[in-house]
């Protein structure tokens, strides 16, 4: 298998959709704006019925506020848009019996609308954080777009349940110089350089009903979204796990562990999940460290940068694991007279 052959993440286009709209709403020329973002590569274009290369959109928010000239325009895109049912699951967030379930259908499925989604749903006394973290590969969280999901959740999550006090909401970028807009639009002031992007609500509110409850249309969507989900190649559970593994392989610790955790599973579950494809973590892991080893070698790397970027914080254990990918010792990983590999 390639390196070429990891399947990407991507994010549909109902979030592309809303922004493409909301851009115009703000007076910039939506066609425009991406063309500057993606200085003329093929991505310019917006394509709005395609599925675009995950791994792509930190270019367009990361240019946005300098083509803009508005350091809040993520908050002022999330202000703009409008907050209606463009996907199944929208539809199943409406047509819920309550918050609760609502919120559990948009865990169970937020990879139809994003394959870089970790979300979950965490109950801690009288508080549930909604937890909305979305990664890419070598990039943090991107403040424009974090924080235009986080005003047009809220929304979404009023119009499907009523008035929705906010207790708090967390971001894992670091804090503005100004939190006006932040007050404003989401009703609190946001805690900043935090674990997790998240809305804090009440625990009551999970119970409140939905104001367009249908259980048979619920019942409908949900197998619909079922069906979306499978056909997602993308997010399949071997191409997240992989994926997940490229994104933090070097950085931080990858164990089963906080693997699962990411996904929103249980260390048991992924580990039984994983066996039923025929495969299991330790492999995975095994395959991402080879061909990000083959792959930065032939790139010319030295060796122990290679090494520390495959996570291994000694030379031996990668010359261990080297030799058992390749059977045997390669020229490029044979010591040289006054070298250490480095």
């Amino acid at each position: 298998m390639a390196d070429s052959e990891f399947v990407a993440l991507t994010h549909s286009s109902t979030l592309r959709r809303l922004l493409y709209e909301a851009l115009t709403a703000l007076g910039l020329d939506p066609t425009d704006t991406y063309r500057r973002a993606y200085a003329g590569a093929a991505l310019a274009a917006p394509l709005l019925e395609a599925r675009e290369d995950h791994d792509s959109a930190p270019r367009f928010w990361q240019a946005l506020e300098g083509i803009s000239g508005d350091v809040d325009i993520g908050l002022h895109l999330g202000e703009v848009m409008q907050p209606r049912p463009m996907d199944v699951v929208g539809y199943l967030l409406l047509a819920a019996r309550d918050l609760r379930q609502g919120l559990q259908a948009f865990v169970r499925f937020q990879h139809i609308l994003s394959g870089g989604f970790a979300a979950r749903l965490e109950e801690q006394g009288e508080q549930v954080r909604l937890i909305i973290d979305l990664n890419y590969r070598g990039v943090g969280s991107l403040r424009q777009q974090m924080e235009c999901l986080a005003v047009l959740l809220a929304k979404m999550l009023a119009a499907a349940a009523g008035e929705l006090p906010l207790l708090g909401v967390d971001f894992r970028h670091r804090a503005p110089r100004r939190f006006a807009e932040h007050r404003r639009l989401l009703g609190v002031e946001p805690r900043f350089a935090q674990p997790h992007d998240a809305l804090i609500l009440p625990r009551t509110m999970l119970a409140r009903p939905s104001r367009s409850a249908s259980p048979r249309l619920f019942e409908v969507l949900s197998a619909e979204a079922e069906k979306q989900l499978a056909e997602l190649v993308e997010n399949q559970l071997l191409a997240r796990v992989r994926y997940w593994l490229e994104l933090n392989l070097g950085s931080a610790p990858c164990t089963l562990e906080h693997c699962a955790s990411a996904l929103g599973s249980r260390r048991g579950a992924l580990q039984k999940a994983l066996s039923e494809q025929g495969s299991s973590f330790r492999a995975l892991h095994d395959e991402v460290r080879r061909l990000r080893a083959l792959r930065l070698l032939d790139q010319g790397l030295g060796v122990r940068e290679v090494a520390r970027a495959c996570g291994f914080a000694e030379l031996s254990p990668f010359y261990r694991a080297f030799r058992r990918w390749q059977g045997g010792t390669p020229r490029c990983l044979a010591p040289r007279h006054g070298s250490h590999g480095a």
